[in-house]
């Protein structure tokens, strides 16, 4: 059974961790835990793009950004799976460097040092030569980058179903069993 951390920068694309963090609550018995964790600048994204706060009646613990007694601090709390989505690239560069000056990174750097799975969802574009440096260095890491790039071959209809295209491949990536739509099926 999965332990997941999923955490949530100030980037845009709010619409990612509402599908996702739905999608989870779909599918209770894939998952033992889940824990989130969501800078300010998250919240305030999420407010202006969603226009709610819906992120606080999640039934999942959330820890502050500060919290550094979370379980996922420690390599001992036994998460296998971290989900960052959307990653800034200020947090991925962060990261890339080692410094865990708040949750976020030192949760990363535990995921990293553990050799368990970080996934990096980033939103910027276009890239600068350090953020592709940066997601050079979290490869090289261990940890894997998944651009926020929708596909269109399922021919989404509405902004929510283009999201969950990269929500559902993130979801194959931590290894969670998601009904979605699979090329030449």
């Amino acid at each position: 059974m999965h332990k997941i951390v999923v955490a949530i920068t100030g980037a845009s694309g709010s619409v990612y961790p509402k599908i996702l963090l739905n999608k989870l609550l779909a599918m209770p018995s894939q998952y033992a835990e889940i824990s989130l964790v969501m800078t300010n600048n998250a919240k305030t994204v999420w407010e202006t793009e969603l226009g709610n706060q819906d992120y606080a009646g999640l039934p999942f613990k959330i820890f502050s950004q500060q919290d550094f007694s979370a379980p996922f601090a420690s390599g001992s709390g036994q998460y296998d799976t971290m989900i960052i989505l959307p990653c800034s690239m200020g947090t991925l560069g962060r990261i890339a460097c080692g410094i865990s000056n708040d949750l976020i990174t030192r949760a990363a750097d535990v995921i990293l040092k553990e050799r368990r799975k970080l996934i990096c969802v980033i939103r910027e574009t276009p890239y600068s030569l350090i953020h592709i440096r940066n997601m050079e260095t979290i490869c090289l890491a261990g940890g894997i980058i998944c651009p926020a790039t929708p596909s269109f071959y399922s021919l989404p209809k509405t902004i929510d179903e283009l999201a969950a295209t990269v929500v559902d491949r993130v979801l194959d990536l931590a290894g969670i069993n998601v009904d979605t739509y699979r090329w030449g099926q």
